[in-house]
């Protein structure tokens, strides 16, 4: 696909999108290759261009070099956001009790500790990742599954087949104990990502390896 119809489709995506400035931002694409450059004022926001950038067809990775500019009147000192993740995180009743550590460390939020499910872990870094002040989340969060599942394989190669967005034949799943491995190619990174997600659905699976390539 030409690079140049990708960088407009990009653009176009932005732009549609209420909750950013497309104007702040600025795209360029090479072999399929998107840069994404300029500001935005927070965290979610920046993960919400790069989002939009993986879905847009043609687009086989993304680098973002977007830089956060809060406002003045928007900071918030490390111990602020920390209370307020801490507050957000025993509200969700989708997570453990005391399941989650937080520590933050110039606007950069650690989420460390152990959970039962994939959703969980990311339900973590949702809950925490759109906060005023958040430059960024890392999440070591561990997945700790209470029962394995003997025909792990069998059960995402079946959601694969359920899946409307992806081709399954083209997807080869490998299973070592509780990791995953994927590999393939797809024709779009929304099936690249879904295919993932289809993976991480199983019980029983604590950590997914997705080597599927986007041509």
């Amino acid at each position: 696909m030409d690079d140049r119809k990708i960088r407009r489709d990009i653009l176009d995506e932005l732009e549609y999108d209420p909750s950013l400035d497309a104007a702040q931002i600025g795209v360029a694409v090479e072999h399929g290759i998107a840069t994404l450059s300029g500001h935005v004022e927070t965290y979610a926001q920046k993960l919400m261009a790069e989002l939009i950038t993986q879905r847009v067809r043609g687009v086989r990775a993304v680098a973002s070099e977007i830089e956060i500019r809060w406002p003045g009147h928007k900071r918030h000192a490390d111990d602020e956001i920390a209370a307020r993740a801490l507050d957000i995180i025993s509200w969700d009743t989708a997570l453990p009790d005391a399941a989650v550590d937080i520590k933050v460390h110039k606007g950069w939020i650690t989420l460390s500790g152990e959970v039962p499910w994939h959703f969980q872990r990311q339900a973590a870094e949702d809950a925490v990742k759109k906060l005023g002040g958040v430059a960024g989340v890392v999440n070591v969060l561990e997945v700790k599954p209470k029962a394995n599942v003997v025909d792990v394989k069998h059960r995402i190669e079946a959601a694969l087949q359920r899946h409307a967005l992806i081709e399954a034949a083209a997807v080869k799943v490998n299973v070592a104990h509780d990791k995953v491995t994927l590999e393939g190619d797809v024709h779009a990174w929304s099936e690249r990502q879904a295919a993932e997600q289809a993976a991480w659905s199983v019980p029983g699976v604590s950590l997914v390896e997705n080597h599927i390539r986007v041509r």
